[in-house]
């Protein structure tokens, strides 16, 4: 037996604290990246089990999964902008609120929903450091220039997406200062914005006054944040041990032996591995002077106080022997007293699961 679970009464629970953080505003739920590794139609029915009724999308595949177990009337908001007239005309036919992130955006969505005989609805997207998608705050006279396509296109919201929540309170605000700019240039010159709504996770967190006119989570509703927070984690492996042997001194284990037996060790096999997302990693794909040295400083740490990789089987933490193999990993049960088809508990983040059954309990 291996799967992943996911224990819906935590989902549950993070919602609770994230509606509190939210106060008045609306909470977007963000479930691209299929639902964050979970399923889409999974995570939707757990948060509209807890009363949410916006969702947020960057593929016309996941609006379309949500729109078969929703009513029209449910919000759903496509992060990705997109001038691909095939995904444009599905996203209008599901009812789906599009970005619209430059003047061209603008262009053809008008264009799209004047072909199709609807009004398409948008809502704005600032880009004050993330580097990608979205007007410049210096950009007013581009966003107002959209009021010539308000024939064919409802503007009814205007957002920005945070780079450094996670770690700059300082950064945060000063971008939340500058969306709130751009919104005001924008009513003074007579034309409303709609709903202003600019928290990620993060910022939820870690700065929820700035929840304005909404917010849109989706590592918080699984509570795995690269920052502090309150919630609680969400999702792990479970798989039962296929082989118990004993390995004598002097024996090794794993690719390249990187284990050596000092003495006889009983050991188990359990049949999940990296390819399954055990041990793999993100973050080194930046290579800023800070950030290697940050990993450098990791690796010595790990060296100086010997942290070992363990799992948890019935309740016992054991540690992992060698390298973790693509589909299997070794563990020392040397003295715990379990046996073949006990379960054990591996940590894997729900965006690097493959080859897993996931369960929903």
């Amino acid at each position: 037996m291996k799967a992943y679970i996911v224990e819906t009464a935590l989902i549950r629970k993070n919602i609770e604290t994230i509606r509190e953080k939210a106060g008045s505003a609306p909470v977007w739920a963000v479930v691209k990246g299929d639902g964050y590794g979970l399923g889409t139609e999974n995570m939707a029915r757990v948060c509209r089990e807890s009363g949410l009724s916006r969702f947020a999308v960057t593929e016309p595949r996941e609006a379309a999964v949500l729109r078969q177990t929703a009513s029209q009337e449910e919000k759903i908001l496509m992060l990705r902008p997109t001038t691909d007239r095939e995904e444009l005309e599905q996203l209008l036919r599901l009812g789906v609120i599009c970005t619209v992130a430059s003047q061209q955006d603008a262009v053809v969505l008008a264009g799209v929903a004047r072909e199709l005989g609807v009004r398409a609805k948008a809502h704005l997207k600032i880009d004050p450091g993330m580097g990608r998608y979205g007007f410049t705050p210096d950009e007013t006279d581009k966003i107002l220039a959209c009021r010539c396509y308000l024939e064919d296109m409802e503007i009814c919201g205007i957002y920005t997406h945070f780079p450094c929540a996670f770690c700059s309170k300082k950064r945060t605000k000063k971008q939340a200062e500058l969306l709130k700019k751009v919104a005001d240039a924008v009513v003074t010159a007579g034309f409303d914005p709609g709903e202003v709504h600019c928290c990620n996770s993060a910022a939820l967190m870690r700065l929820p006054e700035l929840a304005m006119g909404g917010v849109r989570v989706g590592s918080a509703l699984l509570g795995r944040l690269a920052c502090r927070s309150p919630l609680e984690r969400v999702g792990y492996c479970q798989a039962s041990i296929g082989e118990l042997r004993t390995l004598q001194k002097g024996a090794t284990c794993g690719y390249g032996s990187a284990w050596k037996a000092r003495k006889p060790t009983q050991i188990a096999v359990i049949p999940v591995g990296w390819y399954h997302g055990y041990t793999t990693e993100y973050g080194h794909d930046v290579f800023r002077i800070r950030d290697c040295l940050r990993q450098i400083a990791g690796g010595l740490k790990g060296i100086l106080i010997r942290k070992k990789l363990t799992v948890e089987v019935a309740g016992q933490r054991c540690r992992v022997l060698g390298h973790v193999g693509m589909l299997h990993t070794v563990i020392d049960v040397t003295g715990k007293g379990l046996k073949e088809g006990d379960l054990a508990m591996l940590e894997i983040n729900p965006l690097r699961v493959r080859g897993l059954e996931v369960k929903f309990v």
